[in-house]
């Protein structure tokens, strides 16, 4: 899985170069750039995120109880007020303790796609049982969620994790819908996720390429999978009414407090790396991400992590120094994924050798955001419109 030099290094004159604060390097990222200090532009853009969207203290806990009392008031018929997406990972389960301690009633969702670890499954438990709150599990159909998971892997392109957080999102708004919730709690923040390179991810709502991939090289059924494209995503939005709020953006989400107080609190047993709860996204990340494609995410969850106080460069290098996880774990992982997924270890060993395609060239969304946009140009106006008329 060798890689050309051109392929890592990006500067004019081949150099290496890593940000004076914190480890984003240039490798594998085209866009990275460094002021005259050596600080490369993700620690602006993070700092920039905290001052726009970031609560701290007082004022941040004032904005969380100000959002759980509107949920609460706006409840409609049904025993929940919001939905909150259950993963057994820390972000989730501490928001889970939160909604608690605020007073929501949230229904737990875990979307079931067959990858979780023994770890991920008892914390689910565990936060069931402390908290008292409904569960509601919405397992995939496997044969459709495997094909398409097999057609990412033959199409080559970079994003695996696509087709779980796509149908998990579309999980999540089905289910909101199907209780008449309009409120999803997300777990997401910027104290330890903002920063993420453009090129190492890609569109998780773009349903024509999604689409595109599974018809070229598997081409079957997906009928029982919670698809989320951009017009149901404005279905859900702008006709249902349902919003997503970042709970955990109002608060300073210390990781190492915030883990403390889950095991503490709920039980929560640590499975190792971000996202780890997950076998598949643990395989993908720590395997083959920077095998195939030279990218380690450890540097943007550490270097966030760097941005928002909580470690310092040398804490965060001495990691990077050491394996993603245990080599023989991940030589484990590769033999169950390959099983599971239904590929020999030679088909397995091709799609994973096999040089890599840009999602792109299977086509996008392009064409309906363009509608999209040029449709809200004239439906904004006109709910604020209706919303003065109606007050």
């Amino acid at each position: 899985m060798a890689f050309r030099e051109t392929d890592t290094l990006i500067d004019k004159d081949n150099q290496y170069r890593q940000c004076a604060i914190s480890v984003m390097d240039n490798i594998a990222d085209p866009h990275i750039t460094f002021d005259e200090d050596g600080i490369c532009n993700y620690f602006r853009e993070y700092k920039e995120a905290e001052k726009q969207v970031g609560l701290r203290g007082q004022a941040g806990k004032t904005q969380q109880e100000n959002w759980a009392k509107q949920i609460i008031q706006s409840k409609r018929k049904g025993d929940y007020n919001c939905i909150l997406g259950l993963s057994g990972g820390a972000d989730s389960t501490y928001l889970a303790f939160l909604a608690k301690e605020l007073g929501l009633t949230p229904l737990l969702v875990h979307f079931d796609y067959g990858w979780n670890s023994e770890t991920a499954t008892q914390n689910i438990e565990n936060v069931v049982k402390a908290t008292g709150f409904d569960l509601y599990t919405v397992v995939m159909d496997w044969p459709e969620f495997r094909s398409l998971q097999r057609s990412y892997f033959k199409a080559s392109v970079l994003d695996l994790d696509v087709p779980a957080d796509h149908m998990i999102f579309g999980a999540l708004f089905q289910t909101a819908k199907k209780y008449k919730i309009q409120y999803v709690l997300s777990g997401n923040n910027i104290w330890t996720e903002h920063t993420l390179p453009k090129t190492w991810n890609y569109n998780k709502f773009d349903l024509v390429n999604l689409r595109n991939i599974h018809r070229k090289f598997e081409n079957t059924s997906l009928k029982h999978l919670p698809a989320l494209g951009l017009w149901q995503y404005a279905y859900y939005q702008l006709l249902l009414n349902v919003k997503r709020i970042n709970f955990l953006d109002w608060q300073e989400y210390n990781r190492a407090e915030i883990l403390s107080i889950i095991e503490k609190e709920l039980g929560w047993r640590n499975y190792g790396g971000k996202h780890h709860e997950s076998v598949f996204t643990r395989f993908y990340q720590g395997y083959i991400l920077p095998k195939k494609f030279n990218i380690d995410k450890r540097k943007a969850h550490l270097s966030n992590l760097i941005f928002s106080g909580q470690l310092t460069k040398e804490a965060a290098l001495l990691e990077l120094s050491q394996p993603a996880y245990p080599i023989s774990q991940q030589e484990e992982d590769k033999q169950y994924v390959a099983k599971k997924l239904g590929f020999t270890d030679e088909e397995f060993e091709t799609v994973l050798t096999q040089p890599n395609i840009a999602h792109e060239v299977y086509g996008t969304d392009k064409k309906q955001r363009e509608q999209y946009f040029t449709i809200m140009k004239f439906i904004k106006p006109l709910s604020s419109i209706i919303k003065a008329i109606r007050s």
